[in-house]
Formats: C-alpha cells, structure tokens, sequence
C-alpha cells in the first residue's frame, strides 16, 4: 500500500498534463503527450533499440565506476589512515577535484577515440572523487579504542584494514557507493549526448534532432526509470548487509 501512496503524485501529474494536451489546439514539435510518449517507449521496446542503448550505457557505467570506486576507496583508506599523507596530497586534491569531469571530454576523446574506453575514463574520474572523500571521511570517524585494539594485537596494516577499519567503515562506503553511482549515471548519458555516439544518450540527440519530442520524453523516462532502479537495488543491498546496524537508512528513495 505505501508503495502505491508513493505513486499517486506522478501519477496525477501524468493525468493533468494529458488533459492539458488535449485541450490545446495543434501538435508541438517540442512536446508530445504521456499517452504518446508511452507508445514510443513501448515501440523502442519491442524493436530493441532501448534495450541496445540501455546495455551501451550501462556498460560503460559500471566499468567506469568499479574503476573509480576501488581507487577512490584504496586512496581514501590510505588517506584516512595516514596524517602526514593527507597533509602532502590535500592541495592536489582540492586542485583536482573542482575540475568537472565533462570537460576531461576531448582529452579523453583525443586519448581513447569514441567509444567505451573514452567514456569510462571520465565516469572513473568523476566517479574516483565521492568514493576518496566519503572514504576517507567514514576512515577518520572510526572510534580511536578500534585502532588501539588494533596496534595492542600487532596487526598489520593490511590485517588492520580487512578487520577493523572496513567493517566499522562499510555503511558509509555503502553510501558513497550509492553516490558514486548516481554520479555515474549521470556522466555516462552526458558524455554520449556531447561526444560518444553510443547508448541512451546518444539516442536522445538523435530524437531530439528529428524531431521526436515522444520518443525524447520516452528515454527520459526510461534514464529516470534506470537511475531510481540503481539506486532500490543498493539500497535493498545495504539494508540486506546491515539490517543488524541501528545506523542505516533502510528507506526505498523514489
């Protein structure tokens, strides 16, 4: 029941915006109906053009962030756990991390040519940056005694990372994974509206292009539709991993 609350709002929108269609006068080149916009994603659906775009996209997205992830999370627990190193790398980073990642675009096109290898180097840089600092951040915020249990037992920096700092650490790194992934959703369909002929994006240029304005709404949608899925889905993963710890959201954002 509180999954079908949930949805009335879009819903009524939806209903209101069919009407208001309805009532003008003339078809817009720039706007169609939900009721159109429906039957062009079910058409996209059935002769499997979105589900080719979809998987484009998607591959390049979780190739970019696992790349990015993991380096941001072994730079964060390095970071986190070393004073003098934070000391010597803050101002690179805070130099580096302000760039955004768009414009790496024709360096990295000039680099790796178009397709999946320009498109996921950029969602790994943008995707390196959430994972180093909220990383870093979850490290510094484990409780002192933790460390000195650590030390008393002799343990090795490795020992003590796999035993003690990333399970007091892991609901944060949940976090950042979730932001992370955001993150790279969104750079995945820019990098292919602006330079990579490939995947959901590229698919929106070419509707919007042809005047299209069903089908442009359509893979809006669906990009919408990807990005609340991605997000469930960790966080079902989150409540599943952690369902013990009094210190997780549990909630299904919508």
């Amino acid at each position: 029941m509180k999954a079908w609350r949930g949805a009335l709002v879009p819903v009524l929108l939806l209903a209101l915006a069919e009407l208001a269609f309805r009532a003008r006068s003339g078809p817009s080149d720039s706007l169609a109906p939900p009721s159109q916009a429906i039957a062009a994603l079910l058409g996209t659906l059935s002769d499997g053009s979105l589900l080719v775009g979809s998987a484009e996209t998607l591959a390049t997205l979780l190739g970019g962030l696992a790349i990015g992830s993991l380096a941001g999370l072994g730079a964060g627990l390095a970071l986190g756990s070393s004073d003098l190193l934070r000391r010597l790398t803050f101002l690179s980073i805070e130099m580096l991390r302000p760039i955004p990642s768009v414009a790496l675009l024709p360096l990295s096109l000039l680099i790796f040519g178009f397709g999946y290898g320009m498109e996921i180097a950029v969602i790994a840089f943008a995707t390196f940056w959430p994972s180093l600092i909220l990383t870093q951040s979850a490290v510094a915020q484990i409780e002192p005694r933790l460390l000195e249990v650590a030390r008393l037992l002799r343990l090795s920096r490795w020992q003590r990372a796999t035993k003690i700092v990333l399970p007091a650490a892991a609901p944060r790194l949940m976090t950042a994974l979730r932001l992370a992934a955001g993150v790279a959703l969104v750079v995945a369909v820019t990098a292919e509206i602006v330079s990579n002929p490939q995947g959901l994006g590229h698919d929106l240029m070419v509707a919007q292009e042809t005047l299209r304005p069903a089908r442009t709404l359509a893979l809006l949608f669906w990009v919408g539709l990807i990005g609340w899925g991605k997000n469930a889905v960790l966080l079902r993963l989150e409540r599943w991993l952690f369902a013990h710890r009094g210190d997780v959201d549990t909630r299904i954002a919508t």
